[in-house]
């Protein structure tokens, strides 16, 4: 199985070897936006990372979204990793454990929510506060997925809305899976940013 999701940039040949760097300087560098330090982060944990959200999700292709939204997660917060409260093998995995749950209660609220949309709700004057914020939240994402190259936004639609896996995007889309991880790990990457400067800080929920 091919766990590597990483940017594309961090796929390219490595300018320093990074394997003898320890955790601490490493997550220092992804801080700094050090692409290749992730890159090593991740071939360090990411076995470990899988097996941890595999035992919570229960689903090889779910486990593998919990591990890729958990290292984006370090990319994103790994300024504010402190190593007085935590080693770098906790804090790391306990962000997989927590991508792994939030995984699991997003397929729960898939299954559990009608497909009636708020609009068709409201056209019955059933359209609470709470809907019309999610309708709200909901186009704010459709417009950040515009904003992202074709591939990028494909890639989520077809995973996000479609329900497919990574392996049946590849067969899809005919492209190597590493390919569709890079494209799905680098497009949420830029939809969080989008969302992030417009006050939406989950974005994944919303999809």
């Amino acid at each position: 199985m091919n766990l590597r999701v990483l940017p594309a940039a961090a796929r390219r040949p490595a300018s320093r070897d990074h394997s003898g760097f320890p955790d601490e300087a490493l997550l220092a560098l992804v801080a700094r936006e050090d692409e290749e330090a992730l890159a090593a982060l991740y071939d360090r944990y990411s076995r470990v990372a899988y097996g941890l959200a595999l035992r919570v999700v229960r689903d090889p292709a779910l486990a593998e979204d919990a591990v890729q939204e958990a290292f984006l997660a370090v990319w994103r917060s790994a300024a504010g990793f402190r190593s007085d409260r935590a080693k770098p093998s906790t804090w790391i995995l306990t962000l997989v454990h927590r991508r792994a749950v939030d995984v699991v209660r997003r397929e729960e609220r898939r299954r559990a929510v009608p497909l009636e949309t708020t609009e068709q709700l409201d056209a019955y004057g059933l359209a609470t506060d709470e809907e019309i914020e999610l309708t709200d939240r909901r186009r704010l994402v459709q417009e950040a997925l515009r904003q992202l190259p074709d591939e990028q936004r494909e890639a989520l639609e077809l995973a996000y809305y479609a329900g497919l896996t990574q392996s049946e995007l590849a067969e899809r889309l005919s492209v190597p899976l590493g390919t569709i991880k890079s494209r799905m790990f680098t497009g949420l990457r830029r939809l969080r940013d989008i969302l992030a400067e417009a006050g939406l800080d989950e974005p994944l929920a919303e999809l």
